[in-house]
């Protein structure tokens, strides 16, 4: 694949910038250019078609890291899009930072909370609106599985997707999963913090590269958000679709990532995976 967009050159082709983006949103795209410029290299292949751009659209992407996030954030932003995320509730009651995501327009979901068929409709209600493309990870966690293949996920992108009648675009990354080692689910201390920023510091010398395919649309014209089954079917289609395009983006690690990362769980296999 050709890179659209490689750190330190110019786009292939012009590509138009998203109108419209909250103030603070956009001042944080362009905080998050800078920081992820300073930790690796980023090369972006693939696109979302011009058509798709003005209507609802799910986006939905492997989860490998703690730093994706932020490769997900210059991505976007290096082929004129600027998405909403699908964010746990926890992070947008931070003091500060989840001010500014929820002044951004990220939508809040509840996760094993009896408010989660609240977050659905929200969800549905944010595609339809069409202000942004939704980013969501299908998957809910960085994944588990040894050689670093998404998980099964959920059902959920798949049903919203379904209920807004929006297209959904594959997103497969790689290579973000070196910037920061996994860490741990709680923090206690700073035993927790050090295997984390010792290996961010790591990632500043050694600057590895993050590679990020968008992939062509999912084909789910056939299926319905109201028939039984449909959305498992989705569901299979979309994680199929990104885990092709990933092996695309690590051929010379086909089965384990080279870099390890010792805290990371690896209990889970994937059903996807090559």
């Amino acid at each position: 694949m050709v890179a659209l967009y490689r750190d330190g050159h110019e786009p292939t082709r012009r590509v138009e910038p998203q109108t419209g983006v909250p103030p603070i949103w956009r001042a944080m795209l362009q905080i998050d250019r800078a920081v992820v410029a300073g930790v690796g290299k980023l090369e972006v292949t693939g696109s979302v078609p011009h058509e798709l751009r003005n209507g609802p659209l799910v986006m939905a992407a492997n989860h490998i890291g703690v730093f994706d996030a932020l490769v997900l954030m210059k991505a976007c932003h290096a082929i004129g899009i600027a998405p909403r995320f699908m964010l746990a509730g926890g992070l947008l009651d931070t003091p500060v930072l989840g001010w500014a995501l929820r002044e951004s327009g990220h939508v809040r979901v509840e996760r094993g909370k009896a408010t989660v068929h609240e977050s659905f409709a929200n969800a549905v209600d944010a595609v339809k609106q069409a202000g942004a493309p939704l980013l969501v990870y299908p998957e809910g966690r960085i994944t588990h599985d040894p050689g670093m293949w998404p998980e099964r996920g959920k059902t959920g992108v798949a049903r919203i997707a379904l209920a807004a009648n929006a297209p959904v675009i594959p997103i497969s990354q790689w290579g973000a999963h070196e910037a920061a080692y996994w860490g741990t689910e709680v923090v206690t201390g700073w035993q927790d913090i050090k295997p984390v920023l010792t290996s961010f510091m790591r990632a500043l010398r050694k600057r590895p590269t993050f590679k990020v395919h968008f992939g062509d649309p999912v084909d789910l014209a056939d299926l319905s958000a109201t028939k039984p089954g449909d959305a498992v079917r989705a569901h299979k289609r979309i994680m199929q679709a990104i885990t092709d395009n990933l092996a695309t983006l690590r051929p010379d690690e086909p089965d384990m990532p080279k870099f390890h990362d010792p805290t990371r769980p690896t209990d889970t296999k994937s059903p996807w995976r090559p």
